[in-house]
């Protein structure tokens, strides 16, 4: 892990996938989803104090009149101004309007928390990165279902796209 980046309010979101009650239960590691939810809403209430932009995404499945039971966002996650989308892939850029709603917003750069490190938001940082946002990694805020695919992610595929820091590592200076 490197230096975190001072990080711009106004252009900065903070975006935590699959935070959902189905998917926080599962037997994650290297920590338990409940950590991950932990770590997640703090760092959201930190952004929301500075006025960033939060995005909470989740996933449908396609074509079911009824999504699974805990399909929704972990109770007490959503605030009033965030922003949820609904993804129907692994990654939450493709099929959704999450590029223009952030690029509406005037964000550039994009802090990734979220289950599981190494799909869903893998999936959704690489499409951010060929996007062109700039991208950090909050480690600690994110789980998978096995320690190495989450340690696969974080040491080799993550410093390539961005910054990998931990949550409490994040912090906002004044826009430039």
């Amino acid at each position: 892990m490197t230096a975190a980046p001072v990080l711009d309010p106004q252009r900065t979101a903070l975006v935590l996938v699959d935070l959902m009650e189905r998917i926080v239960a599962l037997p994650l590691e290297p920590r338990k989803g409940i950590e991950v939810q932990s770590t997640a809403e703090e760092l959201a209430s930190v952004f929301r104090a500075e006025g960033a932009l939060v995005v909470l995404v989740r996933v449908e499945r396609p074509a079911l009149a009824e999504q699974p039971p805990g399909s929704g966002l972990v109770a007490g996650l959503r605030h009033a101004g965030d922003l949820e989308v609904v993804k129907r892939t692994i990654g939450a850029f493709q099929g959704t309007e999450l590029d223009a709603r952030l690029r509406e917003h005037g964000i550039d750069t994009l802090v990734f928390g979220g289950i599981t490190t190494n799909l869903g938001v893998e999936s959704t940082a690489r499409a951010a990165a060929d996007l062109g946002y700039d991208l950090v990694f909050a480690e600690d805020a994110m789980s998978a279902f096995t320690a190495a695919e989450h340690e696969a992610s974080v040491r080799l595929d993550f410093p390539r796209l961005g910054t990998v820091v931990r949550a409490a590592e994040v912090r906002f200076g004044a826009g430039e």
